[in-house]
C-alpha cells in the first residue's frame, strides 16, 4: 500500500499582506504579543511585502543590513526600529495598559 505524502512549506506572510490596513493590523497584534523578536520579524515581512529595496532607501539602510536586522535572528536596535516603521508609513502610539 503506497502513503501519501504530506508535503508543507513556510508561510511568507508578505505574500498575503495586500492593504496598508493589513499590515497596520498584523503589526498591532504582533506587538500585543510582545516579543521582540516577533515584531522584528514582522516588520520584515510588511518591509518585503512593500519593497526592502525601497524600505531600506526611505530609512536611510542598507537593504542587505536591513534583511539581516529584520529577520527572526535579528537584533535591530530601537533607532533602526523606528526608522523602517517610519519609512513604512506608520507610526507607534501608546496606550494606557490599564485595563
Amino acid at each position: 500500500m503506497k502513503k501519501n505524502m504530506i508535503t508543507t512549506s513556510l508561510l511568507d506572510a508578505s505574500e498575503h499582506l495586500e492593504s496598508d490596513d493589513d499590515m497596520v493590523l498584523y503589526l498591532d497584534a504582533t506587538f500585543e504579543d510582545g516579543d521582540p523578536a516577533l515584531i522584528s520579524a514582522v516588520l520584515g515581512e510588511i518591509a518585503r511585502a512593500k519593497g526592502m529595496s525601497k524600505i531600506a532607501e526611505q530609512a536611510g539602510l542598507g537593504r542587505t543590513s536591513l534583511y539581516k536586522a529584520l529577520s527572526p535572528e535579528g537584533h535591530p536596535d530601537f533607532a533602526t526600529i523606528l526608522k523602517v516603521i517610519n519609512a513604512l508609513g506608520m507610526k507607534l502610539q501608546a496606550t494606557s495598559a490599564k485595563v
